[in-house]
């Protein structure tokens, strides 16, 4: 029974290796298991046998691909795998994608029958004690999204309809390189090739174009991070507004009483940097903290701090 068990855990290290990257040579996944060359071979037709498509690479360093299969094999789990996996459609089922409400009901269903009593303990704690929060807001087809990572995977130029934020639709053309979620919205990033630059769209606006245009070679993402991309130029597109205040506090003092970025000067100061779209919202803001303070920019501030004192004081 043991050597039953041994070789069942290997299979299922096996898998998650061979999902880790495309090509994995023999004596690499031979070393990583800790057995021989040809056990690796054996344990791959054991992985065949199951329904697995693994595809063997001729060569002197010859080795394995993983691909894709025409239908479902059984799958290998560990714990933590299968509770991940059962929790994972509970949110699908009301998220920011729309299409897969259903599905994802049904597979949790699926899922759930085939737990062991242990994993299905697990699973019902985290499912009756996480409340999730409605929310509005734009939601995306799934049959899109799944179309554009297709596009991102297979380096395939988009053509698309996009529309702005003025209801107008434009015909773009872009290399897509990812899909970031931000919030409850998804976002394509892609360089424009008609602009000449990196863009971002967002996904519940598009609507591709059939067919796909041409392959193109990867390009290196925009600083090389794509979520810190996103990240910069939303926060620049939503909240245009940049003050910096410098705050006769200590840091520590302020941190987490305001939704702004908190650096320390030295031990009685330190500096605010605030980002928004209203300067007399930012200026109500800063006189909460109810500190001594200057601010460094922009000049508009300052006249909506001025014009905030003179309005509160003739109140008293």
């Amino acid at each position: 029974m043991t050597g039953v068990l041994d070789t069942s855990a290997r299979l299922l290290r096996l898998l998650s290796l061979l999902q880790l990257k495309p090509d994995w040579a023999s004596a690499d996944l031979a070393d990583r298991l800790g057995v021989a060359v040809r056990t690796v071979r054996r344990d791959v037709g054991r992985l065949r046998s199951l329904g697995y498509p693994v595809h063997s690479t001729p060569g002197v360093s010859g080795g394995y691909r993983l691909g894709a299969g025409a239908r479902l094999p059984p799958l290998l789990l560990d714990d933590d795998e299968a509770v991940a996996v059962a929790v994972g459609p509970t949110p699908a089922a009301g998220g920011s994608v729309t299409g897969i409400e259903e599905s994802s009901l049904r597979a949790l269903a699926k899922l759930e029958q085939v737990l062991p009593a242990r994993l299905r303990h697990r699973v019902g704690a985290l499912q009756a004690h996480t409340v999730p929060i409605a929310t509005s807001g734009p939601t995306v087809d799934a049959d899109v999204l799944s179309r554009l990572a297709a596009a991102c995977r297979d380096r395939e130029q988009l053509r698309f309809g996009y529309t702005g934020h003025d209801g107008r639709v434009s015909e773009r053309r872009a290399e897509p390189h990812s899909l970031v979620s931000w919030g409850r919205r998804w976002y394509l990033v892609g360089w424009d090739t008609e602009r000449d630059d990196w863009r971002t769209y967002r996904a519940d606006r598009v609507e591709p174009r059939t067919p796909n245009g041409p392959r193109f070679a990867p390009r290196e993402p925009p600083g090389g991070d794509v979520a810190a991309f996103v990240e910069r130029r939303l926060g620049h597109q939503m909240w245009p507004i940049e003050a910096r205040v410098l705050l006769r506090a200590p840091a520590e003092r302020l941190a987490g009483r305001i939704s702004g970025v908190v650096e320390p000067v030295d031990d009685e100061s330190c500096l605010l940097t605030l980002r928004g779209d209203d300067l007399h919202l930012m200026a109500v803001m800063v006189a909460f903290l109810d500190v001594d303070f200057e601010v460094l920019e922009p000049d508009g501030l300052r006249d909506h701090l001025r014009s905030l004192g003179e309005r509160l004081s003739t109140r008293i």
